[in-house]
């Protein structure tokens, strides 16, 4: 698990940045936003660990009409709401990895119509952090001009 922890440490390291700077559109007209990525990361581990492995009948973080979606929409979020829910959800995933009998056990994934293996799941997101960990070195970028953060 090592290598995801890695990419998961990543989306921490942004100090410097008030609320606001959190929730600014730095590349018009792209709503994306630092913040709206971490709420988005955070349902992504909700939904691959928690729905997909452990098969929890829970909603998403931010929608209870599956509506993934509304997390991108930062507005009235703040870096301690949606870092704590993130981190929450990291914490369930870890626990999920641990407990696993190996990286072999499936989960139903709804969208695909398939069984899905613990091992892609942990492949699948580390890809889903190195893309995102891109984009958030663009966005800081855009807000005050800071790279390598």
């Amino acid at each position: 698990m090592d290598v995801l922890d890695v990419a998961v440490a990543v989306p921490q390291q942004r100090p410097g940045l008030s609320d606001d700077d959190l929730r600014r559109r730095s590349m018009p007209p792209s709503t994306l936003t630092l913040l709206g990525l971490v709420r988005h990361m955070a349902e992504v581990e909700r939904t691959w660990f928690r729905k997909v492995i452990n098969g929890e009948d829970i909603p998403l973080v931010w929608s209870d009409d599956n509506d993934y979606q509304v997390a991108h929409d930062a507005s009235k979020s703040s870096r301690s709401e949606a870092f704590a829910a993130w981190q929450n959800e990291v914490e369930h995933a870890r626990r999920i990895v641990r407990e696993a009998e190996s990286l072999d056990v499936t989960g139903y994934q709804p969208r695909w119509s398939e069984q899905v293996s613990l091992r892609l799941v942990v492949h699948h997101l580390c890809h889903e952090y190195a893309r995102h960990n891109g984009h958030a070195d663009f966005l800081r970028e855009g807000i005050d001009g800071v790279t390598g953060a």
